[in-house]
């Protein structure tokens, strides 16, 4: 498989992932479901008495205050919701059997942000419930460059307490696992991180980084990076594996092994790709790394 037949790969998987996110989102917004909260301004209509007829505009702590009622709790209804539990309110205290609307005139408390990799990532209003699809679509999809987990930061009142989702894309797109879908509230940051990156340098036509899409392996991560050139030893490769905690594991792979193409690339994987006799004496291996994230990890043949 070669360069341009993989990179179209990742982008038809990427396309398809879209595809299923959209057919899935349902993103049309009907106003009784508006989510109410600080800063909106509302006008509820008491249709059995027009004395009771007010606008009114939300605390900083979720209240309006209303004829006869006083202050009432609307933080986190759809305006439906609220316009049933004022009509219940006025049922049980002063009115027989009222009828009440809540109309949004000014909506200005629910917000969302999308960031990373998406194709319109920004602030978006938040005006009706919706989960984690919804909003995805909201944002216009993925990009080519992302990676198959979100990341959902919730809104809290202390930084340290911020909880964090970690969501399977592949999952709950492809798969069909609904848990996964959740709820999104006003105040949430959903992040989609870049797919993973891996290194390729030495004797190849197109050294440099690389995103990690869906099980990518090391065959398709030489195909990547152009191919081996000319001058390769195309027997082996070096394949440098971080560890974690600093702790880096080299392997010296043959790549005539099937198994060995088909070795799984990780997250900040370095393949370096060894010259023949021939190539070490034309072009030179010693290959000193400054990629970000490797601290210059060097790597000198040991036949010369």
């Amino acid at each position: 498989m070669d360069s341009y037949s993989v990179q179209s790969l990742r982008s038809q998987e990427t396309n398809d992932l879209n595809k299923q996110l959209f057919a899935a989102a349902q993103v049309n917004t009907d106003p009784s479901d508006y989510l109410l909260g600080a800063g909106d301004l509302l006008q509820v209509v008491v249709f059995e008495s027009a004395e009771l007829n007010t606008k009114a505009r939300v605390s900083s702590r979720g209240h309006i205050t209303l004829p006869l009622l006083g202050q009432v709790d609307i933080k986190g209804l759809s305006a439906r919701e609220a316009e049933i539990m004022i009509e219940t309110m006025y049922k049980e205290r002063y009115l027989k059997n009222p009828h009440v609307s809540v109309f949004v005139e000014e909506h200005f408390s629910q917000r969302i942000t999308l960031m990373g990799q998406f194709k319109n990532p920004g602030t978006y209003d938040y005006m009706t419930k919706m989960r984690l699809i919804d909003v995805m679509a909201l944002g216009g999809g993925l990009n080519e460059q992302a990676g198959r987990t979100a990341q959902v930061r919730r809104m809290s009142s202390s930084a340290e307490q911020t909880p964090t989702l970690l969501i399977d894309l592949d999952k709950m797109i492809r798969e069909g696992h609904d848990e996964l879908n959740i709820q999104i509230n006003g105040g949430d940051v959903v992040f989609v991180p870049e797919a993973g990156m891996f290194f390729v340098d030495g004797a190849v036509r197109k050294p440099g980084a690389y995103h990690i899409r869906r099980r990518t392996n090391l065959a398709e991560a030489l195909s990547l990076a152009g191919g081996m050139a000319p001058y390769a030893d195309s027997d082996t490769v070096i394949l440098i594996r971080h560890l974690g905690d600093g702790e880096r594991q080299v392997l010296e792979l043959t790549m005539e092994d099937r198994e060995v193409q088909e070795t799984p690339v990780s997250d900040r994987d370095v393949i370096l790709v060894k010259a023949s006799a021939m190539g070490r004496v034309l072009h030179g291996l010693g290959l000193n790394l400054g990629i970000p994230g490797i601290a210059s990890f060097g790597y000198h043949d040991p036949v010369r």
